[in-house]
């Protein structure tokens, strides 16, 4: 295999989705994503830059518009790791959220 044919295996193809895309997309739709409106934006007010991109980008994937792999990777890994407790912006946010959802 020559050198150029090794480097392209690890290569996307233009118009190719990333393998793990679907794996995003099933952990997103298995969440409450309107729920994640108000946090989400309590945060992008602020300033927050991360909040800013994953707001714009859940909007446009509750709208059914086109997201983009690396948009829709990132929205499922932050709220991941908000969920786990590793981001503290918007931490505040998130628990005041999630106590008035709780009956």
């Amino acid at each position: 295999m020559s050198e150029k044919e090794e480097h392209d295996r690890g290569t996307l193809k233009p118009g190719e989705p990333h393998p793990a895309v679907e794996y995003a997309r099933e952990y997103l739709f298995g969440k409450d994503l309107v729920g994640w409106i108000e946090p989400l934006a309590s945060c992008a007010i602020e300033g927050n830059r991360l909040a800013e991109i994953c707001l714009e980008t859940l909007q446009r994937l509750l709208k059914k518009e086109p997201v983009s792999d690396r948009y829709l990777m990132g929205l499922a890994w932050m709220i991941w790791k908000m969920e786990q407790g590793e981001i503290k912006e918007g931490r505040k946010n998130i628990k005041r959220w999630r106590k008035k959802e709780r009956p």
